[in-house]
C-alpha cells in the first residue's frame, strides 16, 4: 500500500488524516489476518522515525525520506513525488524479485507513485481514490479554496492508468465514470467497515459521567477535522437559531466538536471557537481535541445524536461508527452518506446546509426521545452490515482480478508480438 501524504500512524481528525487513515490501518489489519502481509509506504515527517514499524502482525509501515520532514503541506507534495517514488523503488530493489504482488494507492499523489512502481515491478495497480477534485469543487463551502486544475490532470491520469479502481459506493463509481471516464469493467465497489468490537452501544449514563456532561444533556456530536469541507459552523448557526426560538433549551444543548483543524481550516484555526463566541454559544459548545478511536467509542455513546454536514463524503466512517454505537445520524444527502445513513431508519438526511432547517431537524429529534431510541435501534441493525472482514474480502477479491487482468493482457500482447 501507498499512503504518501498522511501516515497510518497518525491520530484521525487533525492535520490531513482522517477516515483513509482508519481505512488504510483497518483494512491492512484484516488483509494480513486474512493472510496477506501488508507494507504501506508513507513520508517521514520526522528525523525521530524509524526506518520502519510493526502496526500489526503481518503489518509494516516503512518511513520514506522524501523532502524536509516538517512543515510541507498536501499542496507542495507534488513535488516530492519523485523523491518518494525512489525510496519506494529502492526499498523494493532490496528484496527478493517478486516480492510484491499487487499495489494498492491510496488517494492520487500516491496513484502517480503506484503507477511507476507497478510498472517497475510488472504487478497491477489498484487505486482507491477517498476523495476527488471535481467533486469537491462542485460543492465547496462558502470560503473554501477550489482544488487546483494540477490535482485535477492528476487524478485523471491515475484513472487512466489503473488496472483496477476501488470506489466506496455505488455512487462514488458513477462519479468516476461519469467525471473521470473510467471504464465500469475496472470498477469494484467496496464499501468501507467498521470495528464492530470496538464501536458498540453502552451505557450512555456511565459515557457521559466520563465525559463530565449532564445526564439530562441534549448532546449534539461533531466528529472529525474541522474545515470548510466539513462544515461545522453549520452546527453552530443551526444551534443559535434553535435557541433563539426554543431559549429554555439552553439549559441542557450541548455542542460537542471532537477534532482539529486541517485543510483550509488551518489558515484560520480559531475561527470556529471565534464563531461560537460572536453568536454567544461560549457555554453551550464545547470543544475537545483529536482522540483515540477507544475514547471516540465514549463520545458517540455520550451523544443524543451524531451530525456530519458535510459538503462531501466518500463514504463518512464517522456516521458507521456512530451508528454502531446505537447513536442516530443528522447528515447531509450528499456522497456515501447515503449509503452510511439509512434515512428514517437510522438517521435523518438534510438536502440543504440551510441552519433553519438544521435546526429543525436537531429540534425535532430532541424533542422526540422515542424517534431517537427507535432511531438509534436501527442505527445499530443498519451498521452490521458494514464489516471490515467483508470489506477486506471484496478488496482481495479486487486484487486478484487485477491480476487476472494483467496477466491476461501480458499474453495477448506476447500472442501479437509471435
Amino acid at each position: 500500500m501507498i499512503s504518501m501524504h498522511t501516515s497510518p500512524l497518525d491520530q484521525p481528525g487533525t492535520g490531513d488524516a482522517g477516515g483513509m487513515n482508519v481505512y488504510v490501518v483497518e483494512l491492512a489489519k484484516r488483509l494480513a489476518a486474512a493472510g496477506t502481509d501488508v507494507e504501506v509506504f508513507t513520508r517521514a515527517t520526522s528525523s525521530q522515525l524509524p526506518d520502519t514499524v510493526d502496526l500489526a502482525p503481518g503489518v509494516l509501515v516503512r518511513h520514506i525520506a522524501a523532502g524536509p520532514y516538517e512543515g510541507l503541506t498536501k499542496s507542495e507534495l507534488p513535488a516530492q513525488m519523485c523523491e518518494f517514488t525512489r525510496g519506494v523503488l529502492r526499498t523494493e530493489a532490496r528484496q527478493r524479485p517478486g516480492w510484491y504482488d499487487v499495489v494498492h494507492s491510496h488517494y492520487w499523489l500516491s496513484g502517480h507513485v503506484g503507477a511507476l512502481a507497478a510498472d517497475r515491478w510488472g504487478i497491477p495497480l489498484v487505486h482507491s481514490m477517498h476523495t476527488m477534485a471535481k467533486v469537491k469543487n462542485a460543492s465547496l463551502a462558502v470560503g473554501d479554496a477550489p482544488e487546483p486544475r494540477t490535482r485535477v490532470i492528476g487524478e485523471q491520469q491515475v484513472v487512466d492508468v489503473a488496472n483496477r479502481l476501488i470506489a466506496n459506493t455505488d455512487d462514488e463509481a458513477a462519479q468516476l465514470a461519469g467525471l473521470y471516464d473510467a471504464d465500469p469493467s475496472r470498477l469494484d465497489v467496496v464499501n468501507p467497515g467498521v470495528d464492530l468490537g470496538l464501536f458498540s452501544p453502552g451505557d450512555q449514563a456511565a459515557a457521559r459521567f466520563a465525559l463530565g456532561l449532564p445526564q439530562d444533556a441534549a448532546v449534539v456530536l461533531f466528529a472529525g477535522r474541522i474545515q470548510p469541507l466539513k462544515s461545522p459552523d453549520v452546527l453552530l448557526r443551526a444551534a443559535s437559531r434553535l435557541l433563539q426560538a426554543r431559549p429554555e433549551l439552553r439549559r441542557r444543548l450541548v455542542l460537542a466538536v471532537v477534532g482539529g483543524p486541517s485543510g483550509s481550516g488551518l489558515e484560520h484555526p480559531e475561527a470556529l471557537a471565534d464563531l461560537a463566541d460572536s453568536l454567544g454559544l461560549a457555554d453551550v459548545v464545547r470543544f475537545a481535541p483529536p482522540v483515540s478511536q477507544s475514547n471516540l467509542v465514549t463520545w458517540y455513546r455520550a451523544a443524543s445524536l451524531v451530525a456530519v454536514p458535510s459538503r462531501n463524503e466518500s463514504f463518512g466512517l464517522v456516521a458507521v461508527e456512530a451508528q454502531a454505537c446505537g447513536t442516530p445520524v443528522l447528515a447531509a444527502r450528499v456522497g456515501g452518506l447515503r449509503t452510511a445513513v439509512a434515512d428514517g431508519a437510522s438517521g435523518m438526511l438534510l438536502d440543504s446546509y440551510d441552519p433553519a432547517e438544521w435546526a429543525s431537524a436537531i429540534e425535532s429529534l430532541v424533542d422526540d426521545p422515542l424517534m431517537v431510541s427507535a432511531l438509534g435501534r436501527g442505527a445499530r441493525l443498519h451498521a452490521r452490515r458494514f464489516g471490515w472482514d467483508a470489506t477486506a474480502e471484496r478488496t482481495l477479491d479486487s486484487y486478484a482480478d487485477a491480476r487476472a487482468v494483467l496477466a491476461h493482457d501480458e499474453r495477448a500482447l506476447l500472442s501479437q508480438a509471435l
